[in-house]
């Protein structure tokens, strides 16, 4: 079984105006819940992220 890898780049800052990291973009919630996380709930997770990063990059 192949375990869904972390989104983090090691840039752990919290952005004020929309609560997710500047690296990752999960929310303080997400990253300490983690490491328990099956990985379906992992693969919700990045699904989410990809889903922020397009919203603050574009």
């Amino acid at each position: 079984m192949t375990v869904v890898a972390s989104p983090c780049v090691g840039v752990c800052v919290i952005g004020d105006e929309h609560g997710f990291c500047e690296g990752c973009f999960r929310t303080i919630d997400e990253i300490r819940a983690w490491r328990t996380m099956e990985n379906g709930e992992r693969q919700q997770v990045l699904d989410k992220v990809t889903e922020r990063e397009a919203a603050l990059l574009s």
